[in-house]
């Protein structure tokens, strides 16, 4: 029983951190943002209503709500997840008495937080750890079921030409097998003053839509200066949003099924669980990554995301009037019905997934 206990905290503790970290950084953006351009807060929640306990301080009920998927900032004269729609009175502090652009700023903060989070965990662990940089094109490692792996590559190789072009340096090799996805290229390598070779076919990798055979470089740690980091922050951050941008889409065109490509609480908190395994490290990069995937899933067009308000704003820029306060309300509330039913698939997937 003691030990069950304490594989459910192992997996527990670490979900927690993460997701409040995550949550509270990007309701953060939104009250930091709001407080800014005047606009009064009236409860900053962890978690969606209903409200479960808090303290009110000034203007704001500070609070955590039952169900714990997200958090949100509840701006007076807002029709948001509260389905408050008697808040709208004219008042200057009211988020709809602000200027379409300072509206925009205050919702496009909370994505920007968490994508500036990830960014800053990124660049951190680049100083404070150092980045792994390749040992010319020396193979590292080789992963099992792979085609390298099937004709005999191993670690310590060196590679020496792909595709009939010869290779200086690891770019040199990633370069020629990402471009070569499905296809059948010679390869040729030394080991221990022996030249070897073969045919490989890299196999697609269909995220990033790259050819990929199956091996890591040998690296060596090297730590960059505060400015070189922060610039390796923003390259991760970038190559990050890439890969999960085309994520998005094979998920959205159907060529990656729903069931395998989206994960609820259950596998994130395993996910957590076992970066935590890791060491503390692997479990920042864990929330880093999913802390970019917060930032920009919560652009998209969605009722209730922050995307399905800027469009709000859109529709409102472009005929001059903001949109009634029942249509936002009926948009809500459907928006609110479909990601309640959105959790639900995705908690009975995990299972199907899990056990």
């Amino acid at each position: 029983m003691a030990l069950a206990i304490s594989s459910f905290l192992s997996y527990l503790i670490p979900f927690v951190f993460v997701l409040g970290l995550l949550i509270f950084v990007h309701e953060l953006g939104h009250f930091l943002f709001a407080k800014l351009t005047g606009i009064r807060v009236e409860r900053f929640s962890l978690g969606f209503p209903p409200r479960l306990f808090g303290k009110k301080i000034g203007d704001t009920d500070y609070c955590i709500s039952a169900l714990p998927f997200g958090g949100y900032v509840k701006m007076s004269g807002m029709i948001d997840e509260s389905m408050d729609k008697n808040s709208i009175k004219g008042e200057p502090w009211e988020f709809m008495s602000k200027p379409v652009w300072m509206r925009v700023l205050v919702i496009t903060a909370g994505p920007a937080f968490n994508v500036l989070l990830a960014i800053a965990i990124f660049a951190a662990s680049a100083f404070m750890v150092g980045v792994a940089e390749p040992v010319g094109p020396v193979v590292g490692g080789v992963f099992e079921n792979m085609p390298a792996k099937a004709i005999g590559i191993q670690e310590g190789d060196v590679i020496l030409s792909v595709d009939s072009k010869p290779v200086k340096s690891w770019d040199d090799l990633v370069a020629i097998v990402h471009a070569a996805p499905e296809r059948a290229v010679p390869i040729e390598w030394e080991r221990a003053g022996q030249k070897l070779s073969a045919t490989v076919t890299p196999t697609l990798d269909k995220v990033q839509n790259i050819g990929l055979i199956g091996i890591e470089p040998k690296t060596e740690m090297v730590k960059p200066g505060v400015f070189k980091a922060i610039g390796l922050g923003f390259t991760s951050g970038w190559n990050l949003t890439k890969m999960v941008g085309r994520s998005f889409a094979l998920l959205f065109t159907g060529k990656v099924s729903v069931r395998e490509g989206l994960a609820g609480p259950l596998r994130i908190a395993q996910m957590a669980g076992d970066s935590a395994k890791s060491g503390v490290g692997n479990l920042l990069m864990f929330a880093a990554f999913l802390s970019l995937n917060l930032g920009l899933l919560n652009i998209l067009p969605i009722p209730v995301l922050d995307g399905g308000h800027l469009v709000f704003l859109a529709i409102e820029g472009v005929i001059r009037r903001p949109l009634s306060v029942k249509v936002k309300l009926v948009v809500q509330q459907v928006g609110m019905a479909l990601l309640l039913a959105l959790m639900l698939f995705v908690i009975v997937n995990d299972f199907s997934h899990i056990f």
